[in-house]
């Protein structure tokens, strides 16, 4: 998540100051040359060698303050002109930027040595080197978007959500900010406070019908509009579409620079739409009082908020171990028996490749997150004991249905934490060894050595587990159809 914590990169800051030495350096050269001085005599005039005038102009070396003044004096400038962002003319930039990427990662990894840029390389040469450093920039991160890479990112974003026992307290501040600042009294959120939200950030609300199929909001920025599609789904949240898209705003999130960082924007997103729907400092007096009835439950927490069942889910995993001392595990399991989302911090031992990522993998068909499909009554929630090679858990689950086929959702706990919750009392046990055997992983020999020989099934193959992932500024988008549709929405004159 890029405000949380770690940031994705530690020379941003680096990196900015380089550009404002670069540009200050660049603006003085003009400034000399357009005054017919050569750098020996602005050397002799600021009473510096000529070498340190050239380290100072190429960006090489930030010149103090006294000395800023000395040159600008002698240029018949201001300090200020030397200081302003924008460079003199189109040359400059063209230099400035090949300067930059000249010591960049893509310039480095060519084994290309930075090299002085002279008067006599053509302006397109420059134009040139830059877009194909550009295109080498866009087929690297063509080839790194490989499932392999998703997995090693997700492995690492789980990673931190389990150190931070998934709180982040600056996600939380940005939703309590946003919510003082629109007076929300606490409890639900309504349609309209979420419209309320949205004009506090400057942006109108637009319901049309043509939204580009892959996407589920459109932010023009420029004009401040925030489209959404005019058409909700059965069981969809209008709210939820609002407050995701206006996240990416609050957070300040920019174009993704990888598919980690695109991952961690999108944890992040969903993390603060949560604290939006449940804010912390009205959900944990009420989660404190159901653990004090012992009474804690997941389906009470979503109606007290009128959320689905896995946003309530996923709340608690955020609020459960930092406010109550909990620890807990979360599970999204497709009714094909995969996992598509997981989170522990009670030390569940979940199925995991040889890169430990749990995305992917086929869930335990002993588990509650498998079992419940089997249960006709889907009206009520369903509690289970499971007896693993790591102790013994206590989960509760529910089945909900999407676009893309069912999936159950279920929040777990030790044996020991039982106690505080609903449904504690359940007769319902399986027994999971996943971990230190075969389990169900293989059919029993009986039937086995019955059918092995005699059965060929048309597998139905994801269509993503051959394919790279989707490639683009923002994987899986549509760039072009994204474009056209805001350009056919702009308003006019």
């Amino acid at each position: 998540m890029t405000n949380i914590d770690v940031p994705l990169t530690a020379t941003t800051t680096e990196r900015e100051d380089e550009a404002d030495a670069l540009t200050i350096g660049r603006r003085i050269r003009q400034l000399r040359t357009a005054r017919g001085m050569t750098l020996d005599e602005l050397a002799a005039a600021v009473e510096r060698a000529p070498s340190q005038l050239s380290m100072i102009e190429t960006g090489k070396r930030e010149p103090k303050l006294t000395l800023l003044r000395a040159i600008a004096k002698a240029l018949g400038a201001t300090v200020d002109q030397l200081l302003e962002a924008e460079p003199l003319d189109e040359r400059a930039t063209l230099e400035i930027a090949l300067e930059r990427a000249m010591k960049g990662p893509t310039f480095r990894a060519l084994g290309i040595e930075p090299f002085r840029i002279g008067k006599t390389i053509p302006d397109d040469a420059l134009r040139a080197l830059l877009a194909l450093q550009g295109e080498i920039e866009r087929l690297g991160d063509e080839r790194s978007a490989t499932p392999e890479e998703a997995r090693r990112a997700n492995v690492e974003l789980r990673h931190l959500m389990r150190r931070q026992d998934n709180y982040f307290a600056e996600l939380e501040e940005h939703a309590r900010a946003i919510l003082r600042a629109v007076d929300h009294p606490g409890g639900p959120l309504t349609q309209r406070t979420a419209s309320d939200i949205a004009a506090h950030l400057g942006f109108s609300l637009h319901y049309v019908a043509d939204l580009p199929a892959s996407t589920r909001s459109v932010a023009d920025i420029k004009h401040g509009r925030l489209y959404l599609s005019s058409t909700v789904p059965a069981k969809g949240d209008s709210r939820t579409a609002v407050l995701q898209a206006l996240a990416s705003r609050i957070l300040g999130h920019a174009e993704p620079r990888s598919y980690a960082e695109f991952l961690r924007q999108r944890v992040e997103t969903n993390y603060l739409t949560g604290a939006l729907l449940i804010p912390e400092d009205h959900a944990v007096p009420v989660l404190l009082d159901a653990k004090s009835r012992r009474a804690l439950s997941i389906e009470d927490l979503r109606d007290a908020y009128s959320v689905s069942y896995e946003t309530a889910a996923h709340r608690f995993t955020n609020l459960a171990t930092r406010h109550l001392g909990i620890p807990v595990h979360f599970l999204k399991v497709h009714e094909s028996g995969t996992i598509t989302k997981a989170y522990e911090n009670d030390d569940v031992n979940f199925p995991a490749d040889r890169l430990g990522s749990i995305e992917g993998q086929l869930c335990c068909r002993r588990w509650t997150s498998r079992a419940v499909f089997d249960i006709p009554d889907k009206f009520n929630p369903y509690y289970q004991y499971t007896d693993t090679g790591n102790g013994t858990f206590w989960c509760t689950a529910r089945v909900e249905t999407s676009s893309e086929g069912a999936h159950s959702v279920s929040v777990g706990v030790r044996f020991d934490d039982t106690k505080w919750f609903v449904g504690r009392e359940t007769t319902n046990r399986g027994v999971s060894r996943h971990a230190v055997e075969v389990c169900c992983r293989r059919a029993p020999a009986e039937l086995e050595s019955q059918w092995r020989d005699q059965a060929w099934p048309n597998v139905r193959t994801p269509r993503t587990l051959l394919a790279t992932l989707p490639t683009g500024a923002f994987p899986g988008v549509d760039t072009t159809d994204l474009y056209e549709f805001l350009e056919a929405h702009a308003p006019r004159g």
